[in-house]
């Protein structure tokens, strides 16, 4: 009777993801994040908002795993994952008919968004887990390797998307004081007066203790500023604070790895150089290290969720906080960058260093979220057979002149 109860259940349960897959979630800019935590902030009105939202963007991500390799989908990390994903729909559907004039309800609501949001914590390390013991027990091809990259650009792009939503709520209505005392002008997650050199000077000393762990010394950092739009004065933005340091850190991170282990036992190493410059567009923030760079065909393999220069961390949550890992963190800054419209690019010079560059809108009505949807697009691209290149590849060209033909 039990194990009939549960199969009507998921049967039920994979109805409404036939249903809710059938939206396109709705993007929402930092200036309407803002103006709604600062001006209307109204608890009802986030509950009749997230119970209709939330279940779009599950359900939308929930379709894409379901076309995922079997193999994949067999392994215990990507069946936790599935099964964290199931729990946490089932859970905000249960309110779908439920009254917001209800007190109680709404009450309950938060707490639901709370225990959700702690659950998913360990997404990134379970799927990373996943991934691995896919690869470990039946290899990755080219096309699988393809597939697996577009896929999880989207999921995780949909979990930092899905996490906002779910911050915001509980930052904002998920305690007695509505302030965070630790950051009192924040509105929930972000900053209307973002200092991004502070930021960066956090991430960069956070990095460090890291470095000087592991390598008993560390390079030192030189900041310089430029401020277009109001000239001697800090550059400050609307934006995620959150989302700004996992992106520098991690960059720091990289940059002091790379310096130290290319300068091997010297007394000293050459900085770390950052350069901050707001524009009336775009804030970008440029990292330049002298850690030897890397070769050009490799620059494309760094955002790659299947390539890592580094062995694979020994850890049981993320948590933990290696100085290199899965090789998740390049890509994962990657979406950091683009979830509101900018973008993070590296540009090599071999045998010298690296520049990383992070690309910000400096308007908050520009900074959108880029959400994945499926529809047949989607679907198609897992479904269709990658047809061969059509440009020669070098390794495969004759090595024998005599072998060309004339015409």
């Amino acid at each position: 009777m039990r194990i009939l109860t549960i199969l009507l259940k998921n049967c039920t349960l994979g109805k409404q993801v036939d249903y809710y897959s059938r939206f396109s979630p709705s993007p929402l800019s930092i200036k309407q994040f803002l103006d709604f935590g600062s001006e209307n902030a109204c608890e009802r009105t986030s509950f009749m908002f997230l119970r209709q939202e939330l279940p779009v963007r599950l359900a939308n991500i929930m379709k894409e795993i379901n076309l995922l390799p079997d193999n994949l989908l067999k392994t215990p990390s990507v069946r936790l994952v599935q099964s964290w994903y199931m729990q946490s729909l089932q859970e905000i559907l249960d309110f779908k008919d439920k009254s917001g004039e209800d007190e109680k309800v709404i009450y309950d609501f938060t707490d639901t968004v709370i225990k959700i949001r702690n659950r998913h914590n360990d997404v990134i390390p379970t799927m990373a887990q996943g991934v691995v013991e896919y690869k470990d027990g039946y290899g990755v091809d080219p096309i699988s390797s393809q597939n697996l990259q577009y896929f999880l650009d989207r999921f995780y792009m949909s979990r930092i998307s899905i996490r906002m939503l779910l911050n915001q709520h509980t930052l904002l209505f998920g305690g007695k004081v509505k302030v965070n005392p630790a950051h009192p002008k924040q509105i929930g997650s972000i900053d209307p007066n973002c200092q991004v050199v502070e930021v960066i000077k956090d991430a960069y000393e956070n990095a460090r203790r890291l470095c000087d762990l592991y390598y008993m010394n560390s390079p030192e950092l030189k900041i310089e500023e430029f401020n277009a739009k109001e000239r001697g004065k800090p550059t400050t933005i609307v934006y995620v604070p959150s989302h700004l340091y996992h992106m520098v850190f991690e960059l720091f991170k990289n940059a002091m790895r790379a310096t130290m282990e290319y300068h091997g036992d010297t007394s000293s190493y050459p900085p770390i150089n950052v350069q901050v410059a707001l524009g009336s567009e775009d804030l970008t923030v440029k990292m330049s290290d002298r850690g030897g760079g890397v070769p050009l065909r490799k620059i494309d393999r760094l955002f790659t969720y299947t390539y890592s220069t580094a062995p694979l961390p020994h850890m049981e949550t993320s948590r933990a906080t290696p100085l290199a890992g899965f090789g998740y963190g390049l890509p994962i800054s990657r979406l950091y960058a683009r979830y509101f419209q900018g973008d993070l690019k590296l540009y090599s010079l071999e045998g010298y260093g690296t520049d990383a560059v992070i690309y910000i809108k400096a308007l908050s009505t520009e900074s959108i979220e880029r959400l994945p949807v499926y529809n047949k697009s989607a679907w198609r691209h897992y479904k269709t057979s990658h047809e061969a290149d059509d440009w020669c590849i070098p390794s495969k060209e004759p090595k024998d002149m005599t072998t060309f033909r004339s015409f």
